[in-house]
């Protein structure tokens, strides 16, 4: 039996970066109202929801965030909470398409600035168990996975150069995309330059700018059966694919530790389900938790061949472009500054890659507007992780 897609019918967010004043409350309630004005609708007409957020047990003491935002919206609909909003979005997509609801509200929030000693160490917990009881930092599985890559491609001399030049144009590409997101956590632009100063203060391969930063914020949108969807939007963006898999969380058992082939399961489904080619994408929202996550995003979900991810990044860049161009076919990624320049309060990051790519398929991302042979693109997919490639998260959207 074919199910139809659910649609997005609308969509909002905080900017994000350091909420110290401002309650979670404000910042769901924020985003929740825009979503529900951007389609059109009231929260009466919310069937159900599905939340998301990682710490607020710990950041704020909120214990039982359906009751929380239950009270918020003055509404008795059923409620769920998950950790990622990608999977708070997979599950409201199943409840949709099994005809149970017809219009539900997904958000997520998260406050992480407010207690960043704290969390750090729940952070480490949510990669892999050992390494923290090694001593190892949230950013150690990225200088490991880093070295495997090196190491299984024989990546050498001036080639190695050149790798690491085009880990740093991540990094300047997404700050420059984000100075056109008034949203994001960081709007000034960057150089390789400063890229590389701060690694070698670090004296690691990775520094400072090559990291996403912790953040506040929130994020939501609204989701339609496609009856629902018809009355309430003129530019419903479907959801045409939507999968997830998984990996061991102990990221050195795993039998290949140059990629993370939970994504690539995800998006094998994802693809399969929307009935698409993967040739066919023209914008994408990739995890880059890490310049590198975003490179290896590329090649563990079928954009480019593997081992050769660097090389069409370094190639793309080398005129400063905003698009990476693969076997001929241009691919925009991270056009609102992905997580390292918008920022990524973990609960709420996914709902704001779904935003970016909903707002480019209407046509309504305004500086940041990208077009693909003169008009918006038709079709997107974001990824979002949960701990270090544990587990993927892929969606597949398109318009009209």
């Amino acid at each position: 039996m074919k199910l139809e897609s659910p649609a997005i019918i609308g969509v909002g967010r905080t900017n994000f970066g350091e909420h110290y004043e401002r309650d979670p409350e404000s910042l769901i309630d924020e985003a929740g109202l825009q979503a529900l004005d951007s389609a059109g609708i009231t929260r009466k007409d919310l069937d159900a929801c599905y939340l998301s957020d990682y710490f607020l047990q710990v950041t704020n003491k909120i214990g039982l965030e359906e009751g929380f935002f239950s009270e918020l919206l003055e509404l008795h609909v059923p409620m769920e909470k998950t950790r990622s909003f990608s999977s708070a979005l997979l599950n409201a997509c199943h409840a949709v398409q099994s005809g149970k609801y017809d219009t539900v509200l997904v958000g997520g929030m998260e406050k992480m600035t407010d207690r960043w000693d704290k969390i750090r160490d729940d952070l480490m917990l949510l990669e892999d168990p050992w390494s923290y009881y090694a001593g190892c930092t949230p950013e150690a599985n990225h200088e490991l996975l880093l070295k495997g890559y090196i190491k299984k491609y024989g990546i050498s001399g001036e080639q190695l150069q050149k790798f690491y030049m085009a880990l740093a144009k991540i990094s300047v590409k997404n700050h420059q995309n984000a100075t056109n997101n008034p949203l994001a956590q960081y709007t000034s632009p960057i150089t390789v330059d400063t890229v590389l100063k701060a690694r070698t203060r670090a004296c690691k391969a990775l520094g400072l700018f090559d990291f996403a930063p912790i953040s506040d914020g929130a994020s939501a949108l609204i989701l339609a059966s496609p009856e629902a969807a018809k009355r309430f939007s003129d530019v419903p963006v479907h959801v045409l694919g939507s999968s997830s898999a998984t990996d061991y969380i102990t990221f050195p058992s795993r039998e290949d530790r140059t990629g993370f082939i939970s994504s690539t399961l995800a998006m094998h489904t994802a693809l399969k389900q929307a009935k698409v080619d993967i040739k066919d994408i023209q914008i994408a929202e990739l995890y880059d938790q890490s310049t590198l996550l975003e490179m290896i995003s590329l090649e563990d979900l079928g954009f480019s061949r593997r081992g050769k991810a660097w090389l069409d990044i370094y190639r793309s860049c080398e005129d400063s472009c905003n698009f990476y161009e693969i076997d001929g076919s241009k691919l925009f990624v991270n056009c609102d500054g992905g997580l390292k320049a918008d920022g990524n309060p973990l609960g709420a990051t996914g709902g704001a890659q779904i935003f970016e790519v909903v707002k480019q398929l209407r046509g309504e991302a305004k500086s940041r507007q990208v077009e693909v042979d003169g008009e918006s693109p038709r079709l997107g997919c974001v990824s979002e992780l949960e701990g270090f490639g544990t587990k993927a998260y892929v969606h597949i959207f398109g318009r009209n």
